[in-house]
């Protein structure tokens, strides 16, 4: 992502830069914090000599910070340095269950529920002293409950009217289960970001033999709810989409949901091609690993699965059973929430970065800019496929 095509960074941002990851978000954190610091200290600035730019150009962007907790399990959140006038940036993952903590002796995993709390802890640690706060939120919290059906509360609403009266400016989310959510809080700052450049250049890098036309590759959408992103990807690449439909049994409701009877697909011969199956999240993976099944059965050629958000709630014995059985090739997710050691050792897995886009969206906004660019990466896109039909490194 070129820093040189940008003008933005010419004028200088009004509050000084601070980033808090709290402890679920730290290694996303500080890879975010490192290109900060490069891009900052590579640019030729004009007010490098002035005043106005002290505490543009640091070591780092990163204000410590710490949630230290009671024996009873509560906690309050503490901030180690000063952000009177900051322009906040607060990244959080509430999907990392890998972190513990004491609750009367006995050890607890850490929940979405205790990972919005702390989050909540450090914007009241703030205080109300930045110039403005924004939380960085790649797995929107509850945003698997965004409506009602009903007598049924109403979660992800409630969560973002909580942080917006806390005084949260703007909330940054990837690939937001339903965007329509933002409804809740319509006069504050709301993104979802899609990775769909960041999923064809990591695909394009590991299928140097793909052929991107519509005889040779299709885009698949697991589900008629995420048919907007495999459009998106099918009209970029130029190529089909195809969609399954989940018949459910409405009769019976088994751990929450009514359970999936069949897939039924709607689209045009996938014989030979290769397939691109996107979704939002990898929850159990039952629905990824049955579609991809179906589509080899339909003697699909290479499938490539991609999701946001690995989950993975139930392990990865069964995708690894599936990949032994060809019904896949490769599995792409980001690393946007909380990724184990294992699932990094898989032959099968491909990460996909997202620190530099994170880092070039903070920039962009620090500077009081546009970011609509950014969130509609269409030229990028076309630049990758180009680099790819010319046999260059991506």
């Amino acid at each position: 992502m070129s820093q040189t095509n940008e003008n933005y960074f010419e004028t200088l941002p009004v509050g000084r830069l601070g980033i808090i990851p709290l402890e679920s978000c730290m290694p996303l954190g500080r890879k975010v914090d490192n290109y900060l610091v490069q891009w900052r200290q590579e640019r030729e600035h004009e007010h490098k000599s002035t005043l106005a730019f002290d505490g543009y150009e640091r070591d780092s962007y990163i204000i410590p910070s710490s949630v230290p907790r009671f024996g009873s399990g509560e906690a309050k959140g503490r901030i180690n340095e000063s952000v009177r006038g900051d322009d906040i940036y607060i990244l959080v993952d509430v999907c990392n269950y890998s972190l513990t903590y004491s609750l009367c002796g006995h050890k607890n995993h850490m929940s979405p529920d205790d990972h919005f709390q702390d989050l909540k802890r450090i914007i009241a640690a703030v205080g109300g002293k930045a110039r403005r706060v924004n939380v960085i939120m790649p797995f929107l919290y509850e945003s698997r409950q965004h409506k009602r059906s009903g007598r049924e509360s109403l979660d992800c609403a409630l969560a973002l009217q909580e942080l917006v009266s806390m005084g949260v400016e703007n909330i940054i989310t990837f690939d937001a289960h339903d965007p329509r959510v933002q409804n809740a809080i319509p006069l504050n700052g709301f993104e979802t970001i899609q990775p769909a450049y960041q999923f064809i250049k990591n695909i394009l890098r590991n299928a140097p033999d793909m052929k991107i036309d519509s005889d040779h590759l299709m885009v698949i959408s697991p589900d008629e709810g995420g048919m907007g992103r495999a459009i998106y990807i099918a009209n970029n690449l130029g190529v089909d989409m195809g969609m399954f439909y989940k018949r459910r049994d409405y009769s019976t409701i088994i751990d929450g949901r009514n359970p999936i009877v069949a897939h039924e697909f709607l689209g045009t011969n996938v014989a030979g091609k290769d397939m691109i199956i996107i979704d939002d999240m990898i929850s159990s993976g039952d629905s990824m690993i049955e579609v991809a099944k179906l589509l080899k059965e339909q003697d699909a050629r290479n499938i490539y699965m991609c999701c946001t958000f690995g989950l993975f709630t139930n392990g990865l014995e069964k995708f690894d059973k599936a990949y032994e059985k060809g019904y896949f090739t490769k599995l792409v997710t980001t690393n946007l929430v909380y990724q184990t050691p294992e699932l990094l050792e898989k032959p099968y897995y491909i990460s996909c970065d997202m620190s530099k886009y994170i880092a070039l969206i903070i920039d962009t906004l620090n500077h009081d800019t546009s970011i609509s660019s950014l969130l509609d990466p269409v030229e990028r896109i076309q630049k990758v496929l180009r680099k790819f039909h010319n046999h260059e490194k991506i």
